[in-house]
């Protein structure tokens, strides 16, 4: 579910189940809409009275539950995917009348074919290999149509032959041409089968033997007579299993075509390098992870009158530790706690502010400014709020800002006096806070796509991430200097999008061993509904590890998933990621060495604590929110219980290292 699923239904479900007005009803028209993708369409609404008049009702506003058919709240349908999808019109209660929804349906047709086009193709191959083709039946703006059916043909099999998936499996020395067909479209792509220099495949890299988990980087090199490498030469890897537990083990190894190989379950593999007729192998004896650590409660801060959200952990400038945490859905309060003593969180101080629910809470690095977010504001001015949290035993406001925030603000992040605050999830607004009473307003950042949509921001080393949802993560500059950005003239450095859409958050983290630049997205879902009061709610989604490395270039590695429980927020320190998995509790994962496939499986989770109270805000059903490691303990936030303190421990000969 992404976040405006998930608006929607929080729209059309607080509160209970909605009954339509008794003899009332929204009509749409068109009844039956139908677009071809691209298209825009207006739609009018009216009602209907319980006695039966018909008439046109500009207060009914229309929303759509996915970025298939973009709406406005006026009415206007942008088609982006084909397919049937659901569109809800609202009329809202008024006076004596009760609210109304109607559901629809908007039929989207594709654009025609008018082409059909060798997107990748190799213009040589060497005789006996194989090489993959991308072939595409396209519209007229060459958008691809993977719906219809594409056919190549060779002129001369007895040199080249195409397979229905279109890779091309060279026979002999000779020049081809291949005919692709897509309806009444065709295309042609003339390839040279080379006489193959290649007279031996080695094998080398990865190792003997290794855990769970373990990325090993295995290089296949081709030669020619002389010894020297045949640079261009395919080259194919393959996992054989020659021994595993004997239950079910499902696919318990992988290896990608960069010649990266991991295993899930203990055993001995052969990894399989082909190039044509030429093959090499080794042979790696995997051994289980089973990494040693525990977790131990060591205090609380109890919150079970309202819904807590998020929180941040700081030492001020009395030396003493400290912690602030937010609510949701309540009188729009923020609680600050006296940490010093981690087994005796106490309040020290609360702040009220006008809002529903505080959802986001920072500190400065100083540690002397905090901003907080409001959303549901009765005067809907919603913006920050920008404390004095110097002595956080007597916090004071130092103003309020909501120019152009007053659309709610969901989540926010300061960095080097600027504050990325998020506006209405559509964008976020940067604000120069130098004079923390008179904050200016830099910069917007937005992006262009249909219906694009912002969760969160998170700032490091002069790069923003931010997550958006279907558009997924979204670095830019803002001081980095990479791009020559800065936070008055922010710049899009490159984004990563993921097919589920539900992109919800970002923490970026540098790996000094590998090198490489990781971005962990992690996913929020709420496929079974968002129970709000009183039963547990069964989130879904997980952490997808993004290789930013080329941020031109991102690829997603790895993966984190807990069955039957999602994510929600994360922090990484050292080799260490401490997840609040909601449902699933805090999770604590082994991040050492290079990332491949599913860490789960892998047994790189070394520990878990679930966070049940009795007495909770729904008892005992732990929904753990967002952690913070601090001075050797781990704080959390649970939705439904406040505040948690806990202590991981490792053997020593198991502790990594947390010089990131």
């Amino acid at each position: 579910m992404t976040f405006r699923s998930l608006c929607l239904a929080l729209l059309l479900a607080v509160g209970g189940f909605v009954t339509p007005a008794l003899g009332q009803s929204v009509e749409v028209e068109p009844a039956d809409p139908a677009l071809q993708v691209g298209d825009e369409m207006q739609l009018e609404a009216f009602y209907v009275s319980p006695d039966g008049e018909r008439q046109r009702d500009t207060t009914i506003v229309f929303y759509s539950p996915s970025r298939a058919v973009i709406a406005t709240r006026s009415g206007v349908l942008t088609a982006e995917e084909a397919g049937e999808h659901q569109m809800i019109a609202l009329r809202p209660a008024q006076d004596e009348q009760e609210r109304i929804i109607q559901r629809f349906m908007v039929k989207v047709t594709p654009k025609p074919v008018d082409g059909v086009a060798f997107v990748e193709a190799p213009a040589s191959v060497y005789a006996g290999t194989m090489m993959p083709m991308t072939v595409q039946a396209q519209t007229e703006d060459g958008t691809a149509r993977d719906d219809v059916a594409v056919s190549v043909e060779s002129s001369d099999p007895s040199v080249a032959t195409v397979d229905r998936l279109h890779r091309v499996h060279a026979k002999s020395p000779g020049t081809v041409t291949l005919t692709a067909t897509a309806e009444d479209f065709k295309a042609t792509k003339q390839i040279e089968v080379k006489e193959n220099p290649v007279v031996a495949l080695e094998l080398t890299g990865g190792a003997e033997s290794a855990r769970t988990g373990d990325v090993l980087a295995f290089e296949a090199t081709a030669k020619n007579p002389d010894g020297e490498a045949v640079e261009d030469a395919p080259v194919r890897y393959a996992v054989r299993i020659d021994q595993t537990e004997p239950i079910a083990p499902g696919a318990p190894a992988e290896i990608g075509a960069d010649g990266r190989f991991v295993a899930e379950d203990a055993g001995t593999y052969t990894v399989i390098a082909t190039s044509g007729s030429h093959v090499a192998e080794a042979t790696v004896t995997i051994t289980e992870r089973n990494p040693e650590g525990s977790i131990e409660l060591v205090g609380r801060g109890q919150v079970s009158n309202v819904h807590t959200s998020d929180l941040w952990v700081w030492e001020a400038a009395d030396g003493r530790d400290y912690a602030i945490t937010g609510t949701w859905g309540g009188n729009g309060e923020a609680y600050f706690w006296d940490v010093t003593d981690p087994a005796s969180p106490t309040p020290v101080d609360t702040v009220t502010v006008d809002a529903r629910t505080v959802n986001d809470v920072k500190v400065s690095e100083d540690g002397r400014t905090c901003i907080i977010s409001r959303e549901g504001a009765s005067d809907r001015k919603n913006g920050i709020v920008i404390l004095d949290c110097t002595d956080p035993n007597n916090v004071s406001i130092i103003t309020e800002y909501t120019d152009r925030l007053t659309g709610g603000v969901h989540n926010l992040f300061i960095y080097e006096d600027h504050v990325y605050a998020l506006s209405a999830g559509q964008r976020y607004e940067i604000l120069n806070i130098e004079d923390r009473a008179n904050p200016k307003h830099v910069a917007t950042f937005e992006l262009d796509t249909p219906g694009a949509s912002i969760h969160d921001v998170w700032v490091m080393d002069g790069i923003a991430y931010s997550s958006n949802w279907d558009d997924g993560v979204v670095l830019v500059d803002v001081g980095n200097g990479v791009k020559g950005g800065s936070p008055s003239n922010p710049v899009e450095i490159g984004r990563y999008a993921y097919p589920s859409g539900w992109n919800h958050a970002a923490f970026p983290y540098n790996d000094k061993e590998t090198g490489k630049k990781w971005v962990i997205g992690g996913d929020e879902a709420f496929p079974n509904g968002l129970n709000v009061d009183n039963e547990p709610t069964i989130p879904a989604g997980w952490l997808h590890f993004i290789d930013f490395t080329d941020p031109e270039n991102p690829t997603e590695d790895a993966r984190y998933q807990v069955p039957e429980a999602g994510t929600h927020n994360y922090w990484v320190d050292g080799d260490l990621l401490y997840v609040a998995y909601y449902n699933a509790g805090l999770r604590v994962v082994d991040l050492s060495g290079d990332l491949k496939g599913d860490l789960y499986a892998q047994g790189r989770e070394i520990a878990r604590f679930r966070s049940f109270d009795p007495e909770g805000r729904v008892p005992n059903a732990p929904m753990a929110w967002g952690p913070q490691p601090h001075k050797g303990h781990v704080f959390f936030s649970d939705w439904n219980s406040g505040l948690w303190v806990v202590k991981f421990t490792q053997p020593e000969k198991e502790k990594v290292s947390a010089s990131r």
